[in-house]
């Protein structure tokens, strides 16, 4: 294997010794929010026609999922090396930034994808929604959690200690990830609060992803395309950028 390919696969080995951890606790996670909430709001909620609540619930459960893991994964094994002290073996390899983003980025789809596809066939049991557009289902998922795997590289990078990365995962990557429609269309918002919702590239993500099994959305999947994608190059340009200049990783 080359460098970044040995990286790669040395992150997809840390996350999957803990699998339990890593895959199966955030699947129960999405699986009792589908349970409380598709139960309670089923027979009073209806977003689209002949779409059922709980079958609305499904495809954005499936998002949030992949966007936090996808975050948690590159963020935390960072954090992690530096209080470890690990990460300065890294640092004597001969590995470039471009290397180094590469695996990172690329371990986070990995596990964000694992993560979703496991809530979808968990909330199959409950729902199966239909799979009108599945290009668009791929490319959201994908261009998702390789933004939010950028993201928490930025996030690693910038926190000395788990508290740091809890504050940081608590106060912008959990409510942006709330206040995207997972469980609401923002139609039914007042106009304040449509308004701030379009300000939220995670809202973008999910309703394009949602796109793909049922045809329509709030807003354009290309315009949602193209705020997510542009999101995406930008948060990686970031992150690029921090790590050749080794901000918070060389003395």
């Amino acid at each position: 294997m080359t460098g970044w390919q040995a990286l790669f696969y040395k992150e997809i080995l840390r996350f999957w010794k803990v699998s339990f951890q890593t895959v199966a606790a955030p699947v129960l996670t999405a699986m009792l929010y589908m349970m409380i909430f598709g139960h309670v709001l089923e027979d009073h909620v209806k977003v689209y026609n002949s779409v059922s609540y709980t079958a609305f619930l499904v495809p954005g459960l499936v998002m949030m999922s992949v966007l936090q893991n996808a975050f948690a994964n590159s963020s935390s094994s960072l954090v992690q090396s530096k209080i470890m002290g690990s990460l300065v073996f890294l640092l004597l390899t001969p590995l470039s930034h471009w290397s180094w983003f590469f695996a990172y980025v690329g371990s986070s789809i990995v596990r964000g994808l694992l993560v979703g596809l496991g809530v979808f066939a968990a909330a199959s049991v409950f729902a199966v929604p239909s799979f009108v557009a599945p290009g668009w289902i791929v490319m959201f998922a994908v261009l998702g959690a390789a933004m939010l795997g950028a993201l928490g590289l930025i996030a690693g990078l910038w926190a000395e200690k788990f508290d740091q990365m809890a504050a940081f995962q608590n106060f912008v990557i959990m409510p942006m990830t709330f206040l995207s429609g997972v469980f609401y269309s923002i139609h039914s918002l007042p106009p304040f609060w449509q308004g701030l919702s379009h300000l939220n590239p995670f809202f973008y993500m999910i309703d394009g992803f949602r796109y793909g099994f049922f045809g329509v959305s709030d807003v354009s999947p290309w315009l949602s395309l193209g705020i997510v994608g542009g999101a995406a190059l930008a948060v990686s340009a970031v992150a690029v950028h921090l790590l050749r200049i080794g901000y918070k990783i060389r003395g």
